[in-house]
């Protein structure tokens, strides 16, 4: 589901930021009041989380709170905190555990994609289902959609009905991957999968944070729908990099996603093109890339192709959607941050 092994996201804050399973993610906004109103926000989330999923037999909450504890950037219930201060109602108790709720069906579908992916690690820790097994790690994920829901309920019908269809998209988009494009083009499919799998959630966030903190129902829209242009950001920026960045700069060993089948947006636009290395790729990647000369081999190519340019394009394309959704909000130091934290991602490819 969403940011699982197949479609990795890894999200980013603004400036400066640390987070560790003890505390929560620290992020300076370039505007002193707007950052402490933040991280104190971000504090009650944390405590909010550990709350909620320390409840129950602790042959359950030690599964629950592997991946809590383990941290994280908690990018989704941080934009869900910033949407807030658009309403008249910013940061309150309500918004809080929208927040939370979002963060826990995250590291829901964490749990599910690492089952279905075969990963060992998460976060830095061995994943759930390599600790212990798969059984554990999917009813793990299950319980974590039970605190959610609970969560929930507690914020009204709405909301409710929001997740509902939220999760309903994040299982579509995983089973629209698992199945494939069934000969359909490849591109159209690997976009909605992205949409579907990482998208909806942010955008989730930035509709929960304004609802909850009784924004109007057009800045509700605008931050729902730049979330989900961030989300699309996001995800290709990450598919570049995997193929294109120095290991050095990314912390990332290129072709990661080569070598588990995965062939992302760059490497998919380049099998498209009607030219010698377009054939070749095509006749090379039939499916996971074992071999460490194989791979360099690929990445050879692909910097020959027109798959970096062609997916940059897609990038900015998603950009122009985020400011043109931004610019229906009032200008203040919140505006100013979600912008900086748009270009910030893009700037990520270099």
């Amino acid at each position: 589901m969403s940011s699982g092994r197949t479609v990795p996201t890894r999200s980013h804050g603004l400036g400066k930021e640390g987070a560790s399973g003890n505390d929560a993610t620290q992020v300076e906004f370039g505007d002193p009041a707007l950052t402490a109103r933040i991280n104190n926000a971000m504090q009650q989330v944390e405590n909010t989380l550990r709350e909620e999923l320390s409840t129950g037999e602790d042959f359950l909450v030690d599964k629950v709170m592997h991946l809590t504890r383990a941290g994280g950037k908690r990018f989704r219930p941080m934009f869900a905190l910033l949407a807030s201060e658009f309403g008249e109602k910013p940061l309150t108790e309500q918004v809080v555990k929208a927040a939370a709720v979002v963060e826990i069906t995250h590291l829901a579908t964490l749990y599910h994609d690492d089952v279905m992916d075969e990963a060992t690690m998460r976060r830095g820790v061995p994943s759930a289902n390599a600790r212990w097994d798969n059984s554990v790690a999917i009813l793990a994920g299950d319980i974590l959609l039970a605190h959610a829901s609970r969560l929930m309920s507690q914020l009204g019908v709405e909301t409710v009905a929001h997740f509902a269809e939220t999760f309903g998209e994040l299982v579509t988009g995983q089973m629209r991957e698992t199945v494939g494009a069934r000969g359909g083009d490849p591109i159209d499919h690997y976009m909605e999968v992205i949409r579907e799998k990482t998208g909806v959630l942010i955008a989730s966030a930035g509709f929960l944070g304004s609802l909850h903190a009784d924004a109007t129902p057009e800045h509700v829209d605008a931050l729902k729908k730049f979330g989900a242009a961030v989300g699309m950001i996001f995800q290709i920026v990450d598919d570049i990099i995997d193929i294109f960045s120095d290991t050095d700069e990314s912390g990332k060993t290129p072709g990661t996603d080569l070598r588990e089948g995965v062939f992302t947006l760059p490497v998919l636009y380049a099998m498209r093109e009607d030219t010698e290395v377009g054939a070749e790729l095509r006749s090379v990647l039939t499916g996971p890339v074992e071999d460490d000369q194989t791979v360099d081999h690929v990445l050879t190519l692909l910097a020959k192709s027109g798959g970096r340019q062609a997916a940059l394009a897609d990038v900015h394309h998603y950009m122009d959607i985020a400011n043109t959704e931004l610019d229906r909000l009032p200008d203040n130091s919140v505006k100013d941050a979600l912008r900086e934290l748009a270009v910030f991602t893009v700037r990520r490819v270099g």
